[in-house]
């Protein structure tokens, strides 16, 4: 069962902050001129984006895991966060990490975790950047060859498993995204 306290409260910290970067000045503009409207970040449609969390968490769910999605846009904002009943909280943590590991290095975070063994100064970067989590479960989202976002999920028992569950949720949603 998805929580729907924590589904409104990303929802509502996602519209907050997507009016709050959309309503800040221009660099250089005068003090107290009208806030500049910032364009959004490519990403998937909301209404995607939570068809996308829902499908990989109830996936994820039919083999008992209880798992967290997150999907964020190509800028790397949180659009959508999702938390089966029972997810732990290094769940959420690490499906929104993973989504932004995805999306940051345009590639599946399962390819990172594999190259980081042989690159140490791939391992280096990801080690160093507290936002990153170089295990699997993240995917990005990818429409005309251009990442317009990631999704990723955390909490099965194995970086595997979590992968298995975000291909699902891409695959109900990737003939739709534009």
């Amino acid at each position: 069962m998805i929580r729907p306290l924590a589904l409104v409260g990303a929802l509502a910290l996602a519209a907050a902050s997507s009016m709050a970067s959309a309503q800040q000045a221009a660099p250089g503009a005068a003090p107290g001129a009208a806030p500049q409207r910032v364009p959004a970040a490519r990403g998937p449609e909301m209404t995607l984006a939570l068809e996308a969390a829902e499908t990989a968490i109830s996936t994820c769910a039919t083999n008992g895991y209880k798992v967290a999605a997150s999907i964020v846009d190509s800028a790397g904002v949180l659009k959508v966060l999702v938390a089966a009943d029972g997810a732990t909280k290094g769940a959420v943590e690490s499906s929104t990490k993973k989504a932004v590991t995805a999306n940051t290095m345009k590639t599946a975070t399962s390819e990172i975790q594999e190259k980081m063994k042989t690159d140490p100064v791939l391992a280096a970067k990801v080690s160093a950047d507290t936002n990153l989590f170089a295990r699997a479960g993240g995917l990005p989202l990818v429409v005309g060859g251009e990442v317009i976002g990631a999704v990723g999920v955390g909490g099965a028992p194995g970086g595997e498993k979590d992968e298995a569950c975000t291909a699902a949720g891409i695959d109900k949603i990737k003939a739709k995204l534009k």
